[in-house]
């Protein structure tokens, strides 16, 4: 390890989600590659959370890399406002071919956060174009994460990340979050308890509801939550007859990470705004979208400016991050992605299959590309300590983990060996044995 590069790290930087006091020496890597980051003491770690769920195609993809750099030579940023260009273009019309129909009017931010953003400025101004100022209201649910910004703070309020910041924060009407999970039998119950609290709300407030955002099938910051199609449907239903806006944040479950390519798909479930960042590079460079509906962009057409939608960042949809996403579509066709979702799938089950027996286990589930389980301990939560001892115990056996608290998950990337995998099940197993008291 580069102690030198560590200690000015420590003197410079600050960083996320991490209390600098307390926390160990953040690990310098040299290089990646593939489904492994590399130290720089030549040490090998197998990122099992796409570096925070966002190199779906793995590390250092040479067509992704070649598209960027060919970019940076003709084109590497303009304004875009008034301005276009080639890159934006086509992904703006490739995103509409292989969304669920009708979502074709794209706007570009830079991250998932601003995206949300957007989105809920989307929605409570459409309503304000269609002159229905008292429809205001959104509703989200318990748990959900949706970023940093205060927007999507105030949707994710009742994560727990945010308690310092309420001040700030506008209020969010909440729905029970019907989280499931393996050998669940009490999930028809947990989702009609969540319908009825939406009933109550429509009641209470019948036109003054603008909007509601969820995570489709698996909430994930706020600790890999999963519910099942069957619900989403039945929301979509019940929206769709009160005429309020269904909003997913597809931020993480986008590209891939449900089974299908959207959890749109996987859910059966057109959402009115949708929005996607995380793999829509393929892990490369930052990079959002907030797409809608053409009913949602009419509503902004008109002669005078304050009825337009007034958002933009300096580097909205930068050419160099745009070549990125339109390079890993690319990918994605080329290296047949979707079948290899179904092979991870399998080989979850197989992993999974491991623990089931765990005295530490609890709520094993699954989804798509994504596998997650809940510890059994006495100070379940984000803060949960087991989280720190596992984590060191991942690091050290050459896994990149990092539970949520209790929750172990992993999100690998596609490129994702079978034998990789696996092995890693045998040392999260191992770790249990090792770290967990009963």
């Amino acid at each position: 390890m580069d102690a030198n590069l560590v200690q000015l790290d420590r003197q410079y930087i600050w960083h996320p989600y991490t209390q600098a006091q307390t926390a160990p020496d953040p690990i310098p890597i040299s290089h990646a590659k593939g489904s492994y980051l590399y130290m720089q003491d030549g040490k090998a770690l197998l990122d099992l959370i796409s570096s925070w769920w966002v190199n779906t195609l793995g590390h250092a993809h040479p067509v992704i890399a070649q598209a960027i750099a060919q970019q940076a030579q003709t084109l590497e940023q303009v304004i875009f406002a008034g301005f276009t260009h080639p890159p934006a273009v086509k992904l703006a019309q490739a995103l509409a071919e292989i969304l669920p129909s009708g979502l074709t009017r794209t706007f570009y931010s830079d991250n998932g956060s601003t995206a949300i953003e957007v989105a809920f400025k989307m929605a409570l101004q459409y309503w304000q174009n269609l002159n229905q100022p008292q429809r205001k209201r959104f509703i989200a649910f318990e748990g959900a994460y949706h970023g940093d910004t205060v927007g999507a703070m105030s949707a994710g309020i009742s994560s727990g990340f945010f308690d310092a910041y309420q001040s700030l924060l506008f209020s969010v009407e909440l729905l029970p979050f019907p989280a499931t999970w393996q050998d669940d039998h009490d999930v028809a119950l947990k989702e009609a308890a969540s319908l009825a609290v939406l009933e109550k709300l429509l009641t209470q407030y019948p036109d003054e509801i603008a909007g509601l955002i969820i995570e489709p099938l698996v909430q994930g910051a706020g600790g890999m939550r999963m519910c099942r199609p069957e619900f989403l449907q039945a929301l979509a239903t019940r929206l769709k007859q009160a005429n309020i806006l269904l909003i997913f944040d597809e931020v993480m479950t986008g590209f891939g990470r449900t089974g299908q390519l959207f959890a749109s798909y996987t859910a059966k479930v057109i959402p009115d705004i949708i929005c996607l960042s995380k793999g829509l590079t393929g892990g490369f460079l930052p990079l959002s979208v907030t797409v809608c509906h053409e009913f949602i962009y009419q509503a902004f057409l008109d002669t005078r400016f304050e009825k337009s939608l007034v958002h933009g960042h300096s580097f909205t949809a930068n050419p160099l991050g745009c070549s990125a996403a339109l390079a890993a579509l690319q990918v994605f066709k080329d290296e047949q992605i979707p079948q290899k979702l179904s092979l991870i799938e399998s080989w979850h089950r197989q992993g999974l299959a491991l623990l089931r027996d765990h005295p530490a286990v609890n709520h094993i589930r699954q989804r798509g590309t994504i596998a997650a389980f809940d510890l059994k301990v006495t100070d379940a939560g984000y803060t949960s300590t087991i989280a720190t001892q596992l984590k060191a115990y991942f690091h050290e056996h050459g896994l990149l983990l990092r539970p949520l608290g209790n929750v172990v998950y992993l999100l690998p990337p596609y490129c994702i060996s079978e034998a990789d995998l696996i092995r890693a099940y045998h040392i999260i197993r191992h770790a249990l044995d090792t770290v967990y008291h009963a």
